[in-house]
């Protein structure tokens, strides 16, 4: 029996991902191959039994679709294809899938964000318009406005998939449209906020050069006539393992390198910096330099910054000082159990935050044992010293880092009532790279929450719609990544056995290892066992498997500083940037019992 009506399907392929395939033989039930002619002449028997039917192709006429809910099939091939028509072929890069737009990272700018456009989009319905980022966030303003209900964007997506930038749009958007005659430019101020977040927590990876290392949710504030009046900032999990290490191809905080590009201004030079390839916490990564970025003018930039936020020049220098001092810090030599006290770098150290050289040359390379009886002073090996050497650096950053947080908010906080607010939610993304580690973990697991939160807004929302409506709707049982979270979260879960390793005194990253392994070896779906490895562990999470490496879990888990060099650090000249707020609840302060 033959059937005219041509058929293609998709088959995998491990170049193309998908390949496109023409049936030339009828499909009959109980049939073992299915007979594919492909794109390049060759004929293909394709087996079906006992594997699936592969996936049917959409009519051409449907390819390049700016909504993909309005494709016969939506599969992951239909998709994938539809979202390549559109940008390879077209040069679009923003596609819609029902409520959610999904955006293409083009690397490169675009001439599509001007204030005319922004003007285009204002009072528009989102489908009457082609898909956009300003699409979305002018039904996020015209809801908000229309019914007097807070909204929030949510940007999400791999590394280096471009959320930073689509964030930084949809608040340009925000301040545009709602713009207030008044003189205090508050719209100015709220955008003011993104060069400083991303010069203190942004930096290069292997996957993207302005990769955010840190979450971002940014709540902007609108009157009754919808205008805005302020904005706050929440954020989250800055890695500050990135402080005192990169990985090759990698870089530190683009204040860093920023700062060093301008050492030999006049203003800076007592700070007594030079090349970012002198520093140790600059260097690790091999390459001080991104291509077609310009640090010095950056630098400049993230000053202008902070003055139009009123964040003065004084505030400026003490924040110059303190950066300056983690990488001198980080070029003190440790010996065995000793500093020579004419360490050039230490003396600098001390001298940029008035510290005593002496006892922060003592407290870097001992301990003090608290006994029943007696305080004992113990040296430190050298691998301890330059572990608390660097513990110390990370932890005066991420002060550092709250603080200037802290004082943007307070600089973008107006009198006047909220009346409503719009949320831009902008979190760095589900992350996999040659070696992942702790910070890997907490970032995908983070991701797993927000994809839970996803799936069960967008598809109750759009069931809830057609019930509404009354359509004939079949509900989706669509996937749910509950079962990972638990495997990470739930009792006996990943996080408690962690955490109660950390509280063993003799407690090792091997031993952790080792519970897991009993735990969930052939129990769990969702762990497994690496066959090449006894130093790592897998977690299949929704986006991807990712091998983790175990070496490191419990130090940073546990991130830990001595107590004495916390106590030294609270005589400091700037300590209310480094120990603002400080409380023995955001670290583990390490006094040692016997």
């Amino acid at each position: 029996m033959h059937n005219n009506t041509c058929r293609k399907v998709w088959i995998p392929d491990n170049e193309e991902v998908w390949q496109s395939a023409e049936i030339t033989k009828s499909y009959r039930t109980g049939d073992r191959v299915l007979h594919l002619l492909l794109e390049d002449g060759t004929e293909l028997n394709y087996p079906v039994d006992p594997a699936p039917l592969p996936p049917l192709r959409n009519p051409d006429i449907l390819v390049g679709e700016n909504d993909l809910t309005a494709l016969s099939y939506l599969h992951e091939p239909a998709v994938l294809h539809n979202l390549k028509v559109r940008f390879v072929e077209s040069k679009l890069i923003y596609t819609y899938s029902g409520i959610i737009l999904v955006a293409m990272n083009p690397y490169k700018q675009l001439p599509i964000y001007g204030d005319a456009i922004i003007h285009a989009y204002s009072g528009q319905n989102m489908g009457d318009m082609d898909p956009h980022i300003f699409a979305v966030a002018e039904e996020a303003y015209k809801q908000m406005a229309r019914n007097n209900r807070n909204q929030s964007v949510i940007v999400s997506g791999e590394s280096g998939a471009g959320k930073t930038v689509s964030a930084r749009y949809a608040m340009r958007y925000f301040a545009t449209v709602s713009k207030s005659n008044s003189n205090v430019h508050v719209e100015d101020k709220v955008l003011a906020s993104n060069p400083i977040t991303e010069a203190v927590g942004n930096a290069k990876t292997t996957r993207n050069d302005n990769s955010s290392r840190f979450g971002k949710y940014t709540e902007i504030s609108f009157d009754q006539r919808h205008q805005i009046t302020g904005a706050n900032m929440r954020t989250y999990l800055l890695e500050k393992s990135r402080v005192v290490f990169q990985s090759e191809n990698e870089r530190n905080y683009h204040i860093f390198y920023q700062l060093c590009a301008s050492a030999l201004q006049p203003e800076f030079k007592h700070l007594k910096l030079g090349h970012a390839e002198e520093f140790n916490y600059t260097r690790m990564g091999g390459n001080t330099v991104i291509e077609g970025v310009d640090d010095r003018a950056d630098m400049m930039e993230t000053q202008k910054t902070f003055t139009l936020l009123g964040l003065k020049e004084d505030f400026q220098m003490d924040v110059f000082k303190i950066l300056a001092a983690i990488l001198h810090l980080g070029n003190v030599n440790v010996y065995f159990s000793s500093l020579k006290l004419e360490d050039k770098h230490l003396n600098i150290f001390c001298e940029l935050l008035d510290l005593d050289n002496d006892k922060v040359a003592q407290w870097l390379c001992h301990r003090k044992i608290i006994t029943t009886s007696e305080t004992v002073i113990k040296p430190m090996t050298k691998l301890q010293a330059l572990n608390a050497r660097d513990a110390l650096a990370k932890k005066i950053y991420s002060h550092l880092f709250d603080f200037i947080v802290e004082r943007i908010n307070k600089a973008l906080h107006f009198s006047g009532k909220q009346h409503t607010f719009i949320g831009v939610l902008d979190i760095y993304g589900f992350e996999t790279f040659d070696v992942n580690s702790f910070e890997q973990f907490c970032i995908n697991y983070a991701n797993e929450k927000l994809q839970q939160q996803f799936n069960l807004h967008v598809f109750k929302l759009e069931q809830e719609e057609y019930m509404k409506e009354n359509i004939p709707w079949t509900l989706i049982d669509f996937y749910d990544n509950q079962p990972v979270i638990d495997l990470i979260e739930a009792k006996m879960g990943i996080l408690e056995l962690l955490d109660e390793e950390c509280l063993l005194p003799q407690g090792t990253d091997e031993n952790w290892l080792q519970k897991l392994y009993n735990n969930y070896i052939n129990k769990n779906p969702f762990f497994q066992k690496p066959k090449m490895s006894n130093t790592s562990f897998i977690i299949q999470h929704f986006a991807d498997k990712v091998e983790y490496k175990s070496e490191g879990f419990l130090e940073k888990n546990r991130d830990t500083v001595y107590e004495v060099l916390i106590d030294i650090l609270r005589n400091s000249k700037v300590s209310k940037f480094i120990m603002a707020n400080y409380s023995t609840r955001d670290t583990k302060i390490l006094v040692e019992y016997e």
